[in-house]
């Protein structure tokens, strides 16, 4: 095969183990917040303003793979 088109290939599997890592771990930031807002309710707004910023830190790392996968395939 030609050097071009592994590239091509090793691209898309990498983004495809970076999309389906971000959505195991929101997943998991989720079914946490959620047990914990059950377990005590009053730490409920705590616990929601935890999971968003984590799952934005988290969003921004899956993005930052894309690019570089993508960026892979340009150059």
């Amino acid at each position: 095969m030609d050097l071009i088109v592994l590239k091509y290939i090793a691209a898309g599997i990498g983004a495809g183990i970076i999309v389906c890592g971000a959505g195991f771990g929101l997943g998991k930031i989720g079914s946490a917040a959620l047990e914990g807002m059950a377990r005590q309710p009053e730490a409920g707004s705590d616990l929601r303003t935890t999971m968003i910023i984590i799952a934005a830190l988290l969003e921004g790392a899956a993005m930052l793979g894309l690019v570089i996968c993508l960026l892979t395939m340009v150059m």
